[in-house]
């Protein structure tokens, strides 16, 4: 038996799925708030209690997550074990890295799509696991690849030792870890040293241009000198076209139904590695053609003249991406970002930057932060900090009467935004606009 403290967890609640579907016998606990990576954990019947010691017992395979240490009544009797096999969940997952051929998705911002992106098209060449953080996780019996999303956070992804990686970007982020970009950026540098075959990284980041890898990496992006690279790049509402060049030599033309330069720069990833793996251009067109998208990455829906964007757009960078790709795709369409936020260290580190990001809407609406986020140390901020720097700005609690205001309000694009569970209120937004 495989017992998972914090199942719900995005990575645990893949990874749990992934060792279900490998044959084992699986149950888990967490806390009884609903979450939406419950969901593919129901589909398969693994059973999800709450937090109790008496869960525990001696003989089984316990994972825990990284969220979790022993003020937490499972994790301390999990330690008092003899004969019980206990691991945090980064650890358990070096070890299943080891028996593919592994490729690793790190970087500050577009993991979960990249990774998304990867699954999607290795899947069409050979059996494929994947691990994605949006709760997602899938292994066939004969995987020949597994595809791993790859956080950064304590230098969790030093666990892996990985055939490839990839490194999307770096932007200073988790600064209740990291003390500074130089920190940040030599957890990087010592998690590239581990990988087996080839680095892939983005060469338009300017912070990756100034780091030493110490190896040869492969690059790729749109500006000169990538090895992997994307010409005559346009876009517009219905979707992308750009031309690729591998090593100067024209590879093929690509026509993609999605917006965003973010997505460009994810398919140029999944093109790098396609070329390392020798996969057809062929095949790399048809599978991102039929690429659907990441759960909670720019999921749009729309009920009469309102649409409702769901992303987990929670720093600053990743905003002004995802502002910038509803522009493009609704351009018509007043466009109110609704942002609610994750931790205090975040907002309060980088508010300046947060205000300049959602200023680019034409409306901002905040939502307080959860009531379970961490304060830090010195940190003595609340949600109307962050209002005072943005113009056209409200501050609105996710409730019944607020929803209801925004649902009558006619040819808007409301993009909620957040790594918290915003679009249980978006929900209610457009449960309420009568079409």
């Amino acid at each position: 038996m495989v017992h998972f403290i914090g199942i719900k967890g995005s990575g645990m609640a893949s990874l749990a799925c992934i060792l279900y579907d490998l044959g084992e016998e699986v149950k888990g606990s967490d806390i009884e708030k609903y979450i939406f990576t419950q969901k593919p954990l129901e589909e398969r019947n693994i059973p999800i209690t709450s937090f109790d010691e008496k869960n525990i017992h001696e003989g089984d395979l316990i994972i825990i997550g990284n969220a979790f240490d022993e003020s937490n009544p499972e994790v301390r009797k999990a330690k008092t074990l003899k004969n019980s096999e206990v691991y945090y969940y980064h650890e358990y997952l070096g070890k299943l890295v080891d028996q593919y051929t592994s490729i690793s998705i790190a970087g500050t911002h577009g993991k979960t799509t990249t990774t998304s992106m990867m699954a999607h098209l290795l899947s069409a060449v050979k059996p494929t696991g994947y691990l994605i953080g949006d709760g997602s996780g899938d292994m066939e019996k004969n995987a020949h690849y597994f595809v791993l999303e790859s956080c950064e956070y304590q230098r969790h992804f030093m666990a892996y030792h990985p055939d490839y990686a990839i490194i999307t970007s770096i932007d200073l982020d988790h600064v209740d870890y990291y003390s500074d970009l130089d920190d940040y950026k030599s957890a990087f540098i010592d998690f590239a040293s581990q990988v087996k075959k080839q680095v892939i990284v983005f060469g338009d980041d300017l912070n990756i241009q100034s780091m030493d890898f110490g190896r040869n990496v492969l690059t790729y992006g749109l500006n000169e000198g990538n090895d992997v690279r994307a010409l005559n790049f346009e876009e517009d509402e219905n979707g992308m076209r750009f031309d690729v060049e591998i090593h100067h030599q024209f590879w093929g033309h690509f026509t993609l139904p999605y917006v965003g330069i973010h997505l460009c720069w994810n398919t140029l990833a999944v093109i790098a590695l396609a070329y390392c793996e020798n996969i057809p251009f062929d095949t790399v067109l048809s599978e991102m053609k039929s690429f659907s998208g990441a759960k909670r990455r720019f999921n749009i829906e729309e009920k009469g003249s309102q649409v409702y964007i769901d992303d987990y757009a929670h720093h600053p960078t990743a905003i002004e991406l995802t502002i910038q790709a509803a522009r493009v795709k609704f351009p018509h369409k007043k466009l109110v970002a609704v942002f609610k936020p994750d931790r205090f260290s975040r907002i309060y580190h980088f508010m300046d930057e947060f205000a300049k990001s959602l200023s680019l809407a034409d409306e901002v609406i905040l939502c307080p932060f959860p009531e379970n986020a961490k304060k830090e140390d010195g940190i003595d901020i609340d949600i109307y900090d962050l209002a005072a720097k943005i113009e056209n700005c409200k501050v609105m609690i996710e409730n019944e009467e607020n929803a209801k205001i925004l649902s009558r309000d006619e040819d808007v694009c409301y993009l909620f935004m957040s790594s918290k569970d915003i679009y249980k209120w978006k929900d209610l937004v457009k449960s309420f606009h009568h079409s």
